[in-house]
């Protein structure tokens, strides 16, 4: 099953006062595993960016003024979100942005029940508990030193990350139904991996036994 992990980043908090998307990024996952599959835009958004929004991402005017406009990659958005559920975080936020933008050049919006939000999912597991993607970061150690600023792929990436925790998925599962001793089943989110076991023979233990009395003085193991 292909999901699509999603974050913007905008000029400000709301649409109400004219704010706008200045990046866009999303990350594909196939069966919770990330593909190379991503989709990344800086956006001009035709306004200026506000201090406190300047201060979480640090895109400047001038830097925003050289890229396309939301109009321009919309078509490319959507193709590549179609038919796939969208994991965000604090869904509310970045769809409203988002259908603001599909508002503004006559789309349709984003349908709501293909939306997975992350911020639902911890509040209902962690009641009571910090659940913003840096605390969640913190309780599954992972880790997010990089995020000095809040950068749509990076933020993409440590979601995908939390989505897996959250729904718990971070470990694979082991089948022990077969007593097989020349297999081991591994069954990943209902994936089956098999990987044969090999036995070293006579003359490769002894040959291993040779090499660690020739190059090891001491095996402190």
């Amino acid at each position: 099953m292909k999901e699509i992990v999603l974050d913007t980043e905008t000029t400000g908090l709301s649409v109400r006062d004219g704010h706008r998307i200045v990046e866009i990024g999303c990350v594909e996952l196939d069966n919770l595993v990330p593909t190379k599959n991503i989709f990344h835009v800086y956006l001009n958004p035709e306004r200026k960016v506000s201090e406190r929004a300047f201060e979480v991402h640090g895109y400047t005017d001038e830097f925003l003024s050289t890229k396309q406009k939301f109009h321009e990659i919309a078509d490319d958005f959507l193709s590549f979100v179609q038919d796939k559920k969208i994991i965000i975080h604090n869904a509310e936020f970045d769809i409203g942005h988002l259908n603001n933008e599909l508002s503004l050049i006559g789309k349709g919006k984003i349908n709501n029940s293909n939306i997975i939000d992350t911020l639902e999912l911890a509040r209902n597991k962690f009641p009571g508990s910090g659940i913003s993607l840096d605390a969640l970061c913190k309780r599954f150690r992972i880790d997010n030193s990089r995020r000095e600023k809040h950068t749509a792929l990076i933020d993409c990436d440590l979601l995908a990350k939390v989505y897996i925790n959250l729904i718990d998925q971070k470990e694979p599962t082991l089948n022990l139904n077969d007593n097989s001793d020349s297999k081991i089943q591994v069954n990943v989110t209902g994936l089956d991996y098999c990987k044969k076991i090999i036995t070293p023979n006579d003359e490769e233990i002894l040959n291993h036994k040779n090499f660690l009395k020739k190059n090891l003085k001491k095996n402190f193991f």
